[in-house]
């Protein structure tokens, strides 16, 4: 079995067996809103909102630098 294959199993069981642990509901309140949702619902959400900020960020950096390299090999 390869280590990235292992690595992916690996994580699969530890996020399910998270999901399972995690089944109380809790209420998220955040301004004027309340909502009420599984723990484990939310803690994919923000997961989900956090890798996508992240990829977003990370896309935006690299835009900006190969431009920068771009106008760098311009002048010479």
């Amino acid at each position: 079995m390869s280590p990235k294959l292992l690595t992916i199993l690996t994580l699969f069981v530890l996020a399910t067996i998270f999901i399972i642990q995690n089944t109380d509901v809790v209420e998220l309140r955040f301004l004027f809103w309340k909502i009420d949702m599984s723990r484990s619902l939310m803690f994919l959400f923000l997961m989900l909102v956090g890798t996508g900020t992240g990829w977003f960020l990370r896309g935006h950096m690299l835009r900006k630098r190969d431009t920068r390299n771009d106008v760098d090999e311009s002048h010479n």
